[in-house]
């Protein structure tokens, strides 16, 4: 193959890649505008809203590890066909969904699919571009791309919701679904075969996603009255889950879903931990917000999307441009800590949102910090837990770097929901409770940057090394 025929197939490769990138990451946000037009139709109560969200958020969570390993053992090919066409499958059954219920299941089927999916985004990508300049480049195309589906979710489900229906923000990825199985089709290369398969661990996956939903569902009860011995029980059975899972990783034969060697680098380890906390403040953040603009602000459903425009626009320039051309220049350590800072600053000020807040004070002036500082962040902590990776572990590493992102989306949109409680009724009530809920994020992420302190502080990394 040409270097010329190379450079095309490899952009094709990713645009391939980010188009399934951005249909898991929007909805994880999509529904957010939704959510009051959702409540009314099927019914939800106030405690039980969240898991419009956080159905998709946990499994997503928990079988991404299992995802991961499935790109390495199955192949790249069969691993993104078979999540993209569950993706889009549950993508209809929540479209056509008649019952709160059924719709909280297809958004766990959806996040099962998205499991299987977005691990082999970044896998396809790795072995598409060696390490280098080419790579960095492709992954921080790769990271806007994610961060865009964050902010346009809210955009776009403004605009459905608006002009359309709710249901209309789950049924758009079945025909963008199908185009993408076309393509991948065409596009990617067939698997090579292996002698032998090792055993996957599907109970460790099991374990992890038990440990996480029921963790996550007892956090979020503490918030009902009287609904503490249920919320103790879950939290309970999560550690208990969760304390299983750490058992059978120790003893996995065959293919563990996190290899324990992926441990001995500091770099990875801290740079999940960081993960970690930044997903718990960056994902659940829409949650917040579009409720801020519509109960508070009574904002229309097509308003609260526009709103969202400052933070998908900038966000998309800094992640896109700025933070890859300061990589070369700036050690990754010093983008991460800065832009964890900044962002906290900005859900700092976001937290005095009042009902007489104009939008340029009360939204605008806040999201030109979130989304500057959660630009610069994100595209270096990506690099560094990917940088370095045998390539039979990239799948692992991509999955495990994907977990601690949604499993602290889960667990952080869970603890956010307790610290408001759910009895704030007035304008004035809940524009208190989403301030404490602002004011803890930017708590989280001040930890984060403490945290990032410890991250090796290697001076422009692999952002600069070659060209290829």
């Amino acid at each position: 193959m040409g270097s010329d025929e190379a450079k095309t197939r490899g952009r094709a490769l990713l645009a391939l890649s980010c188009a399934a990138q951005f249909m898991v990451v929007l909805d994880v946000s999509v529904v957010n505008v939704a959510l009051p037009s959702i409540q009314s139709a099927l019914g939800f109560n106030a405690a039980d809203l969240p898991w419009v969200v956080n159905a998709y958020a946990v499994v997503f969570a928990g079988f991404l590890l299992l995802g991961g390993r499935l790109a390495d053992v199955w192949g790249r090919r069969r691993t993104f066909l078979g999540g993209l066409a569950l993706f889009t499958a549950a993508s209809l059954a929540g479209g056509v969904a008649g019952t709160a219920g059924l719709l909280t299941a297809a958004r766990a089927v959806q996040g099962l699919g998205a499991a299987v999916l977005a691990p082999a985004t970044l896998t396809v990508l790795m072995a598409a571009f060696p390490e280098g300049a080419r790579r960095t480049r492709a992954l921080a195309v790769w990271t806007a791309v994610g961060i865009a589906g964050g902010t346009a979710g809210n955009l776009l489900g403004g605009a459905l919701t608006e002009f359309l229906t709710w249901r209309s923000t789950l049924l758009i990825n079945v025909p963008v679904g199908a185009l993408a199985l076309v393509a991948a089709v065409k596009l990617l290369p067939a698997d090579t075969g292996r002698a032998s398969r090792p055993r996957l661990d599907v109970p460790g996956a099991v374990a992890v996603t038990v440990g996480l939903g029921a963790l996550s569902y007892g956090v979020s009860r503490f918030a009902d009255g009287g609904g503490h011995g249920l919320a103790i029980a879950a939290v309970g059975i999560g550690i208990t889950a969760l304390t299983a899972f750490v058992l059978i990783e120790w003893r996995a034969a065959g293919t563990p879903l996190i290899p324990l060697r992926l441990f001995t680098s500091r770099a990875i380890l801290v740079g999940n931990a960081v993960m970690l906390l930044t997903g718990a403040c960056l994902n659940p953040m829409w949650y917040f917000l579009a409720l801020s603009m519509q109960n508070v602000l009574h904002y229309s459903a097509v308003q609260t999307g526009l709103g969202f425009l400052p933070h998908t626009l900038l966000s998309i320039a800094v992640g896109t441009w700025l933070t890859p051309w300061l990589m070369r220049f700036v050690r990754h350590q010093l983008l991460i800590v800065g832009g964890a800072l900044l962002a906290a600053a900005g859900f700092g000020w976001q937290s005095a949102l009042t009902p007489g807040s104009g939008y340029l004070v009360g939204i605008a002036g806040p999201a030109i910090l979130i989304a500057l500082g959660s630009g610069l962040l994100n595209t270096p902590l990506t690099t560094t837990v990917t940088a370095g990776i045998d390539p039979a572990d990239a799948g692992a590493a991509s999955g495990l770097m994907n977990t601690t992102k949604q499993a602290g989306a889960a667990l952080g949109l869970a603890v956010l929901v307790a610290a408001t409680g759910t009895t704030a009724t007035t304008p004035e009530q809940l524009a208190a409770a989403y301030g404490h809920a602002f004011l803890l994020i930017a708590a989280i992420l001040t930890a984060a940057a403490a945290v990032a302190f410890a991250i090796p502080g290697r001076a422009r990394q692999l952002a600069s090394t070659g060209s290829s």
